[in-house]
């Protein structure tokens, strides 16, 4: 591994965060999913396949100094494309013009991205690097989602170094509201074919179709 680091999970478990495990004594259980691999360092077919299902996501920065800050991205599902084994990238929009996140990747190109599925109750978390890229108007285009309102301002690659995902453990399962209108509409459908199916055995006018929202 590069950067010193002997397995993935080194990028996140600092020498530090082990004197903790061993005196808590959590060590050894970790010591020994490391060396069966652990956490993973390229993008997948599961990974990829994840990412391209999401449409939000949490992007974590820290200044030169340390201090942290979280700023929130999402967009259509698929707005998360993954150019290689070892890099995701996303247009980046127009917002509320802070640029703390741009700023803070021009000191400390060190970055963390926290995906939370709620609907499957499951968490991934990818440790990295990313850096803004302004001036390819190419590739800001081929990452900005077909007919999606949003202004893109610049582009973010990030590079993945480990990756791992967390057990379903106190996740609340939420669903999206799309999702949820797409469920309901699917079921109204399928009960209108039912009562007219019922209607037309029993030799009866069919029931009328439930109005669209």
């Amino acid at each position: 591994m590069s950067d010193g680091h002997s397995y993935p999970s080194d990028v996140g478990f600092s020498p530090a965060v082990k004197a903790i495990q061993t005196r808590k004594g959590s060590r050894a259980t970790y010591a020994e999913v490391e060396v069966h691999g652990g956490w993973r360092s390229e993008i997948d077919e599961n990974l990829a396949g994840f990412l391209s299902e999401v449409n939000s996501f949490y992007l974590a920065t820290a200044s030169a100094d340390g201090q942290p800050y979280i700023q929130h991205r999402g967009g259509p599902k698929g707005f998360i494309k993954v150019l290689d084994k070892h890099t995701i990238a996303f247009a980046d929009y127009s917002g509320n013009r802070q640029f703390i996140t741009q700023g803070n990747l021009s000191e400390n190109a060190k970055a963390y991205i926290f995906v939370m599925d709620y609907a499957h109750r499951r968490r991934v978390k990818l440790w990295g690097e990313a850096n803004v890229v302004e001036d390819d108007p190419a590739l800001t285009r081929a990452l900005m989602p077909q007919g999606y309102r949003a202004r893109p301002e610049q582009v973010i690659l990030f590079k993945v170094a480990a990756w791992d995902t967390n057990c379903p453990q106190h996740i609340p399962q939420k669903f999206d509201a799309a999702d949820v209108a797409a469920a309901l509409a699917s079921r109204d459908q399928r009960i209108a074919e039912l009562e007219a199916e019922l209607a037309a055995l029993k030799g009866q006018p069919a029931p009328a179709a439930p109005a669209q929202a």
